[in-house]
């Protein structure tokens, strides 16, 4: 009995000893092929899409910052005003991803930034309370459409007035001017647009700075995403050289990541206006009086408490009206 039980244990050992001189002499091992995964794209992702680089409009409406005149904050019956204020509830069609400007604070699940301080006084003023505004968030590329369908009553998104939208929608004054830039990482060698020839870009679907991309001399590769976060998520994963729109966004960015900076001169400039439906004249004429109430005042205390530690000092734009 005990030669059997002591057997058992020199049994297990030889055969250990057997696995190990196979394995030395080139026996049996895992073959499995050693596979490189690559860090997930966003959703949506279009990697150097077909961009038409020229507006078909042309400047056939002359200057497109030039706005309907105020006429009071007066809410007649049956006005575009007069049926909001009825059902109690403005929608505003917002960004929720862009820092700074209208993104969602992880500490409170609130919407905030400084579009979201320019819609909220919007909502005050016609509703009495900022609460009455409901926010839709909506990407870049759908601003357009939620006007036209009537998915939301205005938009204030960092959305630039040009002539080609104003084909579609109306525009408020000018509310803030912004100028497309690029942000890259600091180790880089990279000083703007002209040194990222070949190299990608990224920008969000249907915004002028895609188009702005694609049509730079140096041919960088332009990469559509739904949203700025996206953008961001692809260069901390090196997906993208870099990321070029506003210096407004850009701004918040790299508040967001210290290793990036903004470099080289404003490339065009970017008038932002609050998207109004075409036919919502008096709207247009309504949220203009607002914006002159906004400018002597609750502007300045927006764009400190967001903008001006990143971007320095700054005063609200001039209005154009016609």
């Amino acid at each position: 009995m005990r030669r059997l039980k002591a057997a058992a244990p020199l049994a297990a050992l030889l055969t250990v000893f057997a696995v190990i001189s196979a394995c030395a002499s080139g026996g049996p091992r895992d073959l499995s092929p050693m596979v490189s995964v690559e860090p997930p794209m966003p959703a949506n992702v279009t990697i150097n899409p077909e961009i038409e680089t020229t507006s078909s409009s042309g400047d056939d409406c002359g200057d497109p910052t030039v706005s309907l005149r105020p006429q009071g904050l007066d809410i007649p019956p049956g006005s575009t005003m007069d049926k909001i204020r009825k059902r109690r509830k403005l929608v505003v069609g917002v960004d929720q991803n862009t820092f700074l400007f209208g993104f969602r604070n992880p500490a409170t699940g609130q919407l905030e930034g400084f579009d979201i301080d320019i819609a909220k006084a919007i909502a005050e003023k016609l509703l009495g309370h900022p609460a009455a505004a409901k926010f839709r968030a909506i990407t870049s590329d759908q601003r357009i459409e939620a006007l036209k369908s009537g998915k939301v009553d205005i938009v204030v998104r960092t959305m630039t007035i040009n002539c080609e939208r104003r084909k579609d929608i109306e525009f408020s004054s000018v509310y803030y001017v912004a100028g497309q830039r690029v942000l890259v990482k600091k180790a880089s060698e990279y000083k703007g647009l002209e040194d990222l020839g070949g190299k990608r870009v990224c920008a969000t679907s249907g915004s002028t700075s895609l188009r702005n991309i694609a049509a730079s001399p140096a041919k960088p590769i332009p990469v559509a995403v739904d949203n700025w976060s996206d953008c961001l998520v692809m260069m901390q994963q090196g997906q993208v050289e870099a990321i070029s729109t506003d210096d407004t966004i850009l701004a918040g960015m790299a508040q967001q990541d210290p290793t990036l900076h903004v470099v080289g001169d404003r490339f065009t400039e970017e008038p932002y206006g609050i998207g109004i439906p075409k036919e919502n004249k008096d709207m247009v004429r309504y949220v203009n009086a607002v914006l002159e109430e906004i400018r002597n005042g609750l502007w300045q205390q927006s764009y400190n408490k967001w903008l001006k530690p990143a971007l320095g000092s700054n005063s609200p734009p001039r209005p154009k009206y016609r």
